[in-house]
């Protein structure tokens, strides 16, 4: 019976994959990757021997429709990222999409999300919260920072190394240099590190400090 899988891979920990995505990543017809090289090494440490395919941002408008037909014509395949769960700021939204108007059927397997750990241990309120992934890079910045200014639910945004002191200067700007924030990075991995503190005090740690690997902040909301 045809079925696309969505099928969270782990953030960093190789350990983080269940049980069930390796079953269903042997027993699929195809396995749609994000990067075929870095989904690779995964697919070998679970000696997972399915046929792979690249999908990606830059290619999944051309590629969805005979994805699709592939589903139609009885086939299983599973969507996979890079790291953690399709479709949360990764490809799988446009896919899934065109599954649910054909009435394919569509399974998304529980797993790894960055987000959700780096949420639980920051020490802010988790009951309720807005999942903003990645700010406009230059385009609708700063109205999305103007909108946000009055969110009182706890913000969760992705960001690169790179661009974190820059972010957190624009937060400072916008909600304030004592609002409450958590930096969380390498979630999962060897050098795994949460900072909290006020905006201010957490600019300083990282102007001291350059981040390295990937980083989700957490930010109080307006009180």
């Amino acid at each position: 019976m045809s079925k696309l899988y969505i099928v969270p891979t782990p953030i960093g920990n190789l350990e983080d994959m269940t049980f069930r995505a390796i079953k269903v990543l042997k027993e699929a017809d195809l396995i749609l990757a994000e990067d075929t090289r870095t989904s690779g090494k995964l697919l070998k440490h679970y000696e997972i021997n399915t046929h792979m395919q690249s999908h990606h941002m830059h290619n999944e408008h051309k590629t969805i429709d005979r994805i699709v037909q592939r589903l139609q014509s009885g086939e299983v395949v599973a969507l996979i990222s890079d790291a953690g769960t399709p479709a949360i700021s990764d490809p799988g939204f446009l896919l899934t999409r065109a599954c649910v108007e054909k009435g394919i059927e569509v399974d998304c397997l529980p797993g790894a999300t960055a987000f959700v750990p780096a949420l639980v241990n920051s020490g802010l309120p988790n009951d309720k919260f807005v999942f903003e992934g990645f700010l406009p890079v230059k385009k609708g910045r700063q109205t999305r920072l103007q909108l946000l200014a009055e969110e009182s639910r706890t913000i969760i945004f992705y960001e690169s190394p790179h661009k974190l002191l820059k972010t957190l200067g624009s937060f400072a700007e916008y909600f304030g240099a004592d609002r409450q924030v958590s930096v969380s990075r390498e979630l999962s991995k060897l050098h795994e590190e949460t900072i909290r503190g006020t905006v201010n005090e957490v600019i300083k740690h990282f102007e001291n400090k350059p981040p390295k690997g990937e980083i989700v902040i957490v930010l109080g909301g307006k009180k």
